[in-house]
């Protein structure tokens, strides 16, 4: 699973004076120049390739050009020697990019005169940019620009995508409503409110044969499915993989690029819990074969489901999960985060084919009115990074969590089933690197999202590029980013 890598503009600036680049500044830049492309080339990005380096507006203006015909999704402004810092400041504006400057830590080129030129002056026109003082040929200046290409690629390919609501807010969660214009306005993002009714509709209208295939391929590939002939029946499974069906026909004849559904209490009281379409979407997991994950939240929680999208595109495609902070284990610490039923089911098994995490999956009776399935399991251990977009006094922020699923001590783990024996539901149990009072004294909400894998630093890019305060809980000096001004961008 994953998202087609960063488009990458590269612009290699030169000294306009004939003299000094003929006799100085040429024998050191245009080797740097061809060095930059094919690292470039060679690292988890799509270069969109300029033949030359460019030293008049001319040249400037036509590869700014050709960049963006290109998709180009970030300005990488390469400034290698010293260049005029007007001429960067023309393809940079031209080109509307988030940009990264780019120099290196050579004493005979005068590459940082350029940037700090280059740079003090995109700071005099409030012209957010990324600065960096690398070389390449060690791999530190990619190792740099890959969280902050990943960020703005995000950026870009959230702006102009539509999440579909289903239903309205749900069991009195503030936290989970938002304002869809402040969305158009801060993300871009178009927000389909779509009623639950639609669910239902669609749902009978799926073909009857596709909806037994369907229910054989689950119940072949999940580790088991507990019957009680009362709540949990074949019948109430197969309206459950009906309204999963009917989801999926909304999603692609809406066109949606990520979405929340109410659920509770209506359709889980009265018909179904929506558990399924909460484990499998999430997950890719498709009847007999995977599929692009596709982001969904419970509880209509509009500002999760905008969450984990987005860490969906920062971490290069992998899934994201939406949960609870439900319990804190003392006195280890570690976070008990569940769902109500219906937990992204890649989590099961963190691989790469449905059937393996399937397979760690069980389904057992929903402990609603309506029956049906939960999908139970415990999260597979491994790194996670814990993420949450939220307001305080209507303004946005992030904040920021890293820590690791692990499965809990004997008796931390019999406590907690017992405690939860009337209910239990899919859980992941995460060690915070911080303190997890301090996630509870600074969550701005009851939900949480989470993805596998250390993506903290493309979320502060993410947060910069938005102009957004983003707050680390994680134990280390100088990681907390309070105001827009704090941040690299």
């Amino acid at each position: 699973m994953s998202v087609a890598p960063p488009r990458v503009g590269m612009i290699t600036f030169g000294d306009d004076r004939a003299f000094e680049w003929e006799h100085v500044f040429a024998a050191m830049t245009k080797p740097r120049h061809d060095e930059l492309g094919s690292t470039l080339r060679a690292a988890e990005l799509a270069l969109i390739t300029v033949p030359q380096v460019a030293r008049t507006r001319e040249q400037i203006d036509a590869q700014v050009d050709a960049l963006l015909a290109g998709g180009a999704e970030l300005l990488v402004a390469h400034v290698p020697c010293w260049t005029p810092p007007n001429l960067v400041v023309r393809g940079v504006q031209r080109a509307g990019l988030p940009t990264v400057l780019l120099s290196n830590r050579d004493p005979s080129t005068h590459g940082l005169v350029g940037l700090l030129g280059a740079g003090g002056a995109l700071d005099q026109i409030g012209w957010p940019h990324l600065r960096l003082r690398e070389e390449v040929r060690d791999g530190s200046a990619v190792k740099r620009l890959l969280p902050f290409a990943r960020a703005a690629a995000a950026k870009r390919r959230l702006s102009g995508s539509v999440c579909g609501v289903f239903g309205g807010r749900s069991l009195g969660i503030d936290t989970g409503t938002f304002d869809p214009m402040q969305w158009r306005d801060l993300f871009g993002v178009d927000v389909e409110h779509i009623d639950q009714l639609e669910i239902l509709r669609e749902a009978g209208l799926v073909p009857a044969e596709r909806v037994r295939q369907a229910v054989a391929w689950l119940e072949a590939s999940v580790a088991s499915v507990a019957y009680d002939g009362a709540g949990l029946t074949p019948e109430r499974l197969e309206y459950q993989v009906r309204c999963y069906l009917g989801t999926r026909q909304l999603i692609a004849d809406r066109r949606l690029d990520f979405g929340a559904v109410k659920c509770m209490p209506e359709l889980s009281t009265d018909h179904v819990p929506q558990c399924l379409s909460a484990c499998l979407l999430p997950a890719g997991c498709l009847p007999l074969g995977a599929g692009e994950p596709f982001m969904l939240a419970c509880e209509a929680d509009g500002d999760g489901a905008l969450t984990m999208q987005l860490l969906k595109l920062v971490s290069g495609g992998k899934p994201a999960f939406f949960a609870d902070v439900s319990h804190i284990m003392e006195p280890s610490g570690i976070l008990c985060l569940p769902n109500c039923g219906g937990f992204c089911g890649w989590y099961a098994g963190r691989a790469d084919d449905a059937a393996t995490n399937l397979g760690a999956v069980e389904l057992r009776p929903a402990n609603r009115k309506g029956g049906g399935a939960i999908t139970y399991f415990r999260a597979a251990d491994g790194p996670v990074t814990l993420a949450r977009l939220a307001r305080r006094a209507g303004s946005y922020h992030l904040l920021v969590a890293a820590g690791a699923v692990v499965t809990p001590d004997g008796e931390d783990s019999a406590t907690f089933d017992a405690a939860r024996s009337r209910h239990p539901l899919p859980c992941a149990f995460v060690r915070m690197d911080g303190d997890a009072d301090c996630l509870v004294k600074k969550m701005a909400a009851n939900h949480i999202c989470g993805v596998a894998g250390d993506v903290r630093e493309e979320l502060a890019h993410v947060a910069g590029l938005y102009g957004i305060p983003v707050e680390f809980i994680d134990g280390e000096p100088g990681k907390t980013v309070l105001r827009k001004e704090d941040a690299d961008v």
